[in-house]
């Protein structure tokens, strides 16, 4: 039929006229550039941008969250990782070469500009749009072949994108009261300033966005899917000043903030900071920048007068206080309800004989979720993902591309909310009819990973890093993998990715050991290549446990599961089991029977629905 178009047939977008007028610009004497480097992040280096700041998708067509485009006068490259190759091959037209990270012999963005590149190059970038280390790092390299960084004063994609580039949202910011966030900001900020005391710095930039909904106590609505404003802030032993523009501030807003909280607009800081840096020099003091913070914050400030580390914001951000987890407990429980329903209502139309394309599912989803109590909206754009779609692990169903849910094939659901405590990232892969059993073995040894994940206990110090490979074990056997993390951290209804730890094959993850309090998930997965796609995701808080001995007095941890969606059996070969976990998928989804069955209607669809699925597994 004409609407189950699969999503791998989606055309990409024609780049030539914009690439001319990229080009164009190179030529000009204010630039005489060799070529521009367009990242995806924004100034502030949200993984996820509002439309103003979608500057790589729009040069290049590809939409994926993650990714970096480098133009030069006769070649584009496009850099992004194993999620989005199948993604990126069928959304880059014929100017563009895909670069696919990761894999043996493809260079880094870094280092294609040094390797791929003439000598004495003059490569453009934003520097609001890179991080001041990594800016150092880069001009360091190209100096060696003579080549050199430059700084745009304006953004080149923004003047080919013109009148027809999106404007900056100025959306009205909200406070988070005091029983969803167990801390006042002023509590967050006197710990701040103390941390900042006792490594004699005078102040510290706040660039991230969620940092800076998370200090302040407040929320917004400026990117899609994040609760974050955009605004800078300086805290420094003297001030505390929010760089924002004031018609986003209610007076409810204004007096929450109290009266310590100055105001200034939202780039008045680049101007600030140039301002200070006699203050810096006189008190023979530096001030702390993230290794995040765009280089163009750390030139305003001078660079000889900043020192670069980890945001103190991050670390104490990503361990919630018990307000925070007990919030992030129950907001997946009325989660879990939704998805519980939305599984049912699938189920049901599909009896009934009515088609229902993967947009169709996605907006049901949301319809569920919507019923929930605090609900805000989306943490991410919805996955819903029939069969072959299933293998795009970050496919996003298109209005005029995507499939009709095959209830014969795989079906992965990949989707989350934001609620006033909490935010949720659940994935479920479930079939509607009858699996194969190719089908059924890749499901349960990515299950077997899962669990050995949920059921881990490891010594206080350990890192995500060393826990990864228990994910990937079982998959092993049959010589299977899958290319991307196991884990991420989720914020508390704040960004659904958030740092400083994860658990994967990534080097960073071995920076930051996991801690009580914190949130990650546990999402091992395997894709076949126009078949299907298989991932298991729950949210799994980090705890303290008991242990019958405590060799070398460090203490131990484990998980504690809060997603409460039931695992399918009838898609798990118990003959692969050994029986701790065959008793781990039983107790686990009569775990879910008890938690979410109060928040469903007796006898309705979705009490039924989960009243069968959690049944026993024989």
């Amino acid at each position: 039929m004409s609407n189950n178009k699969n999503a791998l047939e989606i055309k990409a977008v024609d780049t030539t006229e914009r690439l001319t007028k990229l080009r164009a610009l190179f030529r000009k004497e204010k630039y005489n550039l060799t070529a521009y480097v367009v990242p995806s992040e924004d100034a502030h280096q949200s993984e996820y941008t509002a439309a103003c700041d979608a500057r790589r998708a729009f040069i290049s067509g590809f939409s994926g969250s993650a990714g970096l485009a480098v133009v030069s006068t006769d070649t584009a490259a496009l850099f992004t990782d194993g999620r989005y190759f199948l993604q990126a091959s069928k959304q880059l037209d014929h100017n563009w070469t895909l670069m696919k990270q990761g894999i043996p012999d493809v260079p880094t963005w870094q280092e294609y500009l040094v390797q791929n590149l003439p000598k004495n190059s003059r490569i453009g970038i934003d520097p609001t749009l890179i991080m001041a280390c990594d800016a150092k790092t880069l001009k360091e390299s190209l100096g060696k072949i003579g080549s050199s960084l430059v700084s745009t004063e304006e953004n080149l994609i923004d003047l080919v994108w013109g009148d027809a580039r999106p404007p900056r949202p100025c959306n009205p910011v909200n406070v988070l009261p005091l029983k969803y966030t167990g801390r006042s900001h002023e509590d967050k900020i006197a710990n701040l300033r103390e941390e900042l005391s006792k490594e004699n710095y005078y102040g510290f930039v706040v660039s991230a966005l969620d940092e800076i909904a998370w200090l302040f106590n407040i929320r917004g609505s400026d990117v899609q899917y994040n609760p974050v404003l955009f605004a800078y802030a300086l805290v420094t032993k003297d001030d505390i000043i929010l760089y924002i523009d004031e018609n986003k501030l209610s007076s409810e807003v204004k007096e929450h903030l109290g009266s310590n909280v100055k105001f200034r607009p939202y780039n008045a800081v680049f101007e600030d900071l140039k301002h200070l840096n006699d203050k810096f020099k006189n008190d023979n003091q530096k001030l702390l920048i993230s290794t995040r913070t765009s280089y163009a914050l750390a030139l305003a400030a001078g660079e000889e007068n900043t020192e670069s580390s980890r945001s103190p914001i991050l670390d104490a951000k990503a361990i919630k206080n018990e307000v925070e987890l007990e919030g992030m407990r129950q907001c997946h429980l009325r989660d879990a309800a939704a998805v519980v329903n939305y599984f049912a209502w699938l189920e049901e139309q599909f009896s009934a004989g009515n088609v229902l394309n993967e947009i169709d599912g996605a907006n049901r989803l949301e319809k569920f979720r919507e019923e929930q109590e605090d609900f805000v909206g989306l943490s991410f754009d919805t996955i819903s993902a029939s069969g072959p779609n299933g293998a795009i692990i970050h496919y996003s169903p298109e209005p005029k591309t995507c499939a009709v849910i095959d209830p014969n094939l795989l079906y992965l659901c990949d989707s989350g909310g934001q609620y006033k405590n909490g935010t949720t990232d659940v994935t479920r892969t479930i079939h509607f009819g009858k699996p194969t059993e190719q089908e059924k073995r890749a499901f349960t040894r990515v299950l077997q990973g899962h669990i050995a994940i949920d059921r881990a206990i490891f010594p206080k110090g350990t890192t995500g890093y060393l826990l990864d490979v228990l994910a990937r074990t079982s998959l092993w056997r049959d010589g299977l993998d899958f290319r991307h993390g196991t884990g991420h951290g989720v914020g508390c209804y704040l960004n659904v990715h958030e740092g400083p730890h994860g658990i994967g094959t990534r080097i960073v993850f071995n920076d930051v050991p996991l801690q009580a309090g914190m949130t990650v998930t546990n999402e091992p997965g395997y894709y076949e290549d126009g078949k299907f796609g298989i991932r298991i995701e729950t949210v799994v808080l980090v705890r303290e446990v008991d242990t019958p001995c405590n060799f070398g007095d460090r203490g131990y941890l484990g998980f504690e599961h809060i997603t409460l969606v039931p695992i399918q059996t009838k898609l798990v070969d118990v003959s692969l089991l050994n029986p701790i976990e065959h008793k781990w998928i039983n107790d686990y989804n009569a775990e879910c029977f008890q938690k979410v069955s109060p928040f469903l209607k007796p006898d309705s669809p979705g009490f039924r629905w989960l009243e069968r699925e959690t049944a026993a597994l024989k």
